[in-house]
């Protein structure tokens, strides 16, 4: 039976996420300084990860220049893009190598999305699994200080920079990670489907 996997935030092709920085401004977010070494490495460990028939949900901010579109088609999966705000070539650019093209999607009570859904909007969902904050995490304000105090539950992150190996991860592995963090999976207020 084919697995199913997430991933999010690859930025093939791209030459200054080999320059991003975590918040102290020194250590780097991946350990390559060169975009091609970097895309052989991840594409080498996406490969042993995922089977030519497993589904792979890209939650966007596939590839960052044009030239680095074909990359794709050497990856593993049954792939869905979700877009992110980095992938702006138009439909046909990508659907050569995703079967499906989506802004969000709605899997096991969760919503999956590049940009972390506004907390006003999570509503139903039990979960948003998102990309576009790499090594970042959403956090909840202490109400008196507003300083971030710890992680908001309702947000799970599939960024490459905290998957392990750079690669996708298993949707199984997600909910693990959800469930351990304290957050819940699947719809809650009992607004989900009628079975």
């Amino acid at each position: 039976m084919p697995s199913v996997f997430l991933v999010s935030d690859t930025h093939f092709g791209h030459a200054g996420v080999c320059r991003f920085t975590r918040a102290d401004g020194v250590t780097k977010l991946r350990p390559w300084s060169d975009p091609d070494e970097m895309d052989e490495a991840m594409v080498r460990a996406w490969n042993e990860r995922v089977r030519p028939t497993d589904k792979v949900y890209h939650l966007g901010d596939v590839v960052i220049n044009r030239k680095a579109l074909p990359i794709l088609n050497r990856l593993n999966g049954d792939k869905v893009l979700i877009r992110g705000n980095h992938d702006i070539f138009k439909d046909e650019d990508y659907s050569k190598y995703f079967r499906s093209l989506r802004g969000y999607h709605v899997m096991n009570g969760m919503i999956l999305s590049h940009i972390p859904v506004h907390s006003d909007s999570i509503g139903r969902f039990g979960t948003n699994i998102h990309g576009h904050t790499h090594a970042n995490r959403v956090m909840v304000p202490l109400a008196t200080s507003g300083v971030l105090d710890r992680i908001d539950t309702r947000y799970h992150c599939v960024c490459v920079e905290q998957t392990p190996d750079f690669a996708p991860i298993l949707f199984e592995d997600v909910i693990k990670r959800i469930k351990a963090e304290g957050g819940h999976v699947g719809f809650q207020n009992g607004n989900g489907p009628v079975m």
